[in-house]
């Protein structure tokens, strides 16, 4: 994991799971994306090199490409950004944004049926409480994405919400909004991955209001939000091969943790698998190298 040590940050405004964030004045913040991992909502004592970078850039790169279907809080990345006094290796893993106010719900977009939806879906034929098709297994395509909120927890685990639950919070208006905005970014995400061999299985998005308007923020389709499968080897029935972090959640559930702190440490193999799947998940994606 790359150690930063930093004198000219701006204060910092916010410390979260992954991203570190500081106040750059005139409602601009910089976004900093670290090697921490997370899973299963927990920061793993281990981090993953060059992780930060990836996540930064591919998220870069999908607001630039993604800014006709809804308004995003990108500006720029911080290696662009003038008078900005910080060092190259910080600046590759930063960005500079829109201040935004959030809306404390994750809008989660799921195409294929796998994780804790297949989970459920197993027990009681649903999923987020939906009723699904019947026969369905690990990995089929739902005929159509559905979007399952879950609530945005700072510390611990997020949890799942219905429909009514997000619009008690957030009004009817806003919930189909977001839930309309969210399929369409992940429609044209998936449709853009698939052709270059990726299978987008699901992924989530924050979203926040930038002088009234919603706006997308934080990260976006990045393998640490996203569940990315290799085209070439999918199948349904299976675990699939990926460039995400499930290769981590399970290693981690191999050794029988029960997903509360602490997790244990991540041997140098995983590590280096894990840094090499986000790797490529970044040269497929983009069809470049990580700057």
């Amino acid at each position: 994991m790359t150690t930063i040590i930093e004198t000219n940050l701006p204060d910092m405004l916010y410390k979260g799971k992954v991203r570190d964030t500081y106040d750059m004045g005139e409602n601009r913040l910089l976004m900093v994306a670290t090697d921490r991992i997370s899973a299963f909502d927990v920061v793993l004592p281990t981090g993953i090199p060059e992780k930060g970078v990836v996540l930064c850039q591919i998220s870069a790169f999908w607001f630039k490409k993604m800014g006709h279907i809804i308004p995003n809080h990108f500006l720029s990345l911080a290696t662009n950004w003038p008078d900005l006094d910080i060092s190259p290796e910080l600046a590759r893993r930063s960005m500079v944004v829109k201040h935004a106010e959030r809306i404390d719900v994750e809008c989660i977009v799921r195409g294929f049926i796998t994780g804790s939806a297949w989970s459920e879906y197993r027990r009681s034929g649903t999923v987020s409480g939906q009723t699904m098709p019947e026969g369905m297994v690990e990995g089929d395509r739902f005929p159509e994405p559905i979007f399952t909120p879950t609530t945005k927890a700072d510390e611990g685990h997020d949890e799942s919400i219905t429909i009514e639950e997000m619009e008690e919070m957030v009004g009817k208006d806003l919930t189909r909004r977001l839930a309309e905005v969210s399929i369409a970014l992940y429609s044209y995400a998936r449709d853009f991955a698939t052709e270059r061999g990726i299978i987008i299985a699901d992924t989530k998005f924050e979203f926040g209001t930038v002088e009234g308007e919603l706006t997308l923020i934080d990260e976006v389709l990045t393998p640490d939000s996203s569940r990315f499968w290799d085209a070439d080897g999918y199948a349904p029935g299976k675990s699939q091969p990926n460039y995400d972090k499930q290769f981590v959640r399970d290693w981690l559930d191999e050794q029988g943790w029960d997903h509360e702190p602490p997790a244990p440490e991540l041997p140098p193999e995983v590590v280096a698998k894990t840094h090499q799947r986000y790797l490529e998940a970044y040269r497929k994606l983009t069809g470049e190298g990580l700057a």
